[in-house]
């Protein structure tokens, strides 16, 4: 951003806002981790995405027809039945507090929702870019303080081996990826398809933990897999009438979503 020397498009305290949204999110789930199983973070993570058909509707003017409905609910489906696999093969274990932790997961799954939105609605009104840079800037300042207050107590107790570094390395790495292509996704498919893409995480966990670490995986899994794959081709599938009148909603939606951005450039907002 530095390099090209562009004018910035967005107001930066609406970046800060995103940034701080964004890392209570991720903050709130970790925590979750703490109270509560494995499971139940999986299933009420799928929370997200009855909140980003909501947001996107409302906000963005996004329609949603039955196809990406059909695509939605079948994708819920396949969390739900990894979901049974985990009961089935007894691998849920419950945590310290599961109320706490169920009710974090659900805080964190709607500021999730909010941030994706956001973005999906910077990145295709404004610049790419640009939000990336101020994502990650204002991020890792908010989280550096953050932690400086709240987490002083854990640093003091992190064991510094190699094994624990390469560990924290690696968690970077793939979260620099996973943000850097999340403006592309939310770019080309918005903020839904997004989140429906994740729930196949759940899944790819699944299969580090049989090769990985040789766990046994219930046959549930396999099934499930196929289902949110299913779901997602559903979703991704152009209705006929959907593409008839695609010209006419995708300016609608656009000018919308433009006369937002304008009114916030506005002098005295």
């Amino acid at each position: 951003m530095l390099y090209r020397r562009s004018t910035i498009k967005v107001k930066w305290y609406n970046y800060f806002l995103l940034a701080f949204v964004d890392v209570e999110a991720n903050f709130l789930v970790v925590k979750a981790y703490q109270n509560t199983s494995m499971t139940s973070v999986m299933l009420l993570d799928c929370w997200a995405i009855p909140c980003v058909l909501v947001l996107t509707w409302v906000f963005l003017k996004t329609r949603y027809r039955f196809m990406k409905i059909s695509g939605v609910f079948i994708c819920i489906v396949g969390v739900v039945m990894v979901v049974f696999s985990d009961v089935h093969a007894g691998d849920r274990a419950g945590g310290s507090n599961p109320v706490k932790g169920d009710f974090l997961v659900i805080a964190g799954a709607s500021l999730y929702a909010v941030s994706n939105v956001t973005e999906e609605f910077l990145v295709k009104n404004a610049d790419m870019i640009e939000l990336m840079s101020f994502l990650g800037l204002f991020g890792a300042i908010i989280a550096a303080i953050q932690i400086s207050i709240f987490e002083r107590g854990a640093l003091r107790d992190i064991h510094w081996t190699t094994e624990a570094i390469l560990l924290y390395i690696g968690v970077a790495l793939a979260l620099f990826m996973l943000y850097s292509l999340i403006t592309v996704l939310i770019m080309i498919n918005g903020a839904t398809m997004f989140n429906l893409s994740l729930l196949t995480s759940d899944m790819w966990a699944v299969l580090i933990r049989t090769f990985g670490y040789h766990e046994k995986v219930d046959w549930l899994y396999f099934l499930a897999f196929a289902t949110t794959a299913t779901g997602l081709i559903i979703y991704s599938m152009k209705e006929k009438y959907q593409e008839e009148h695609r010209t006419g909603e995708v300016v609608d939606e656009e000018a919308v979503q433009r006369k937002l951005l304008d009114e916030d450039d506005e002098p005295g907002t």
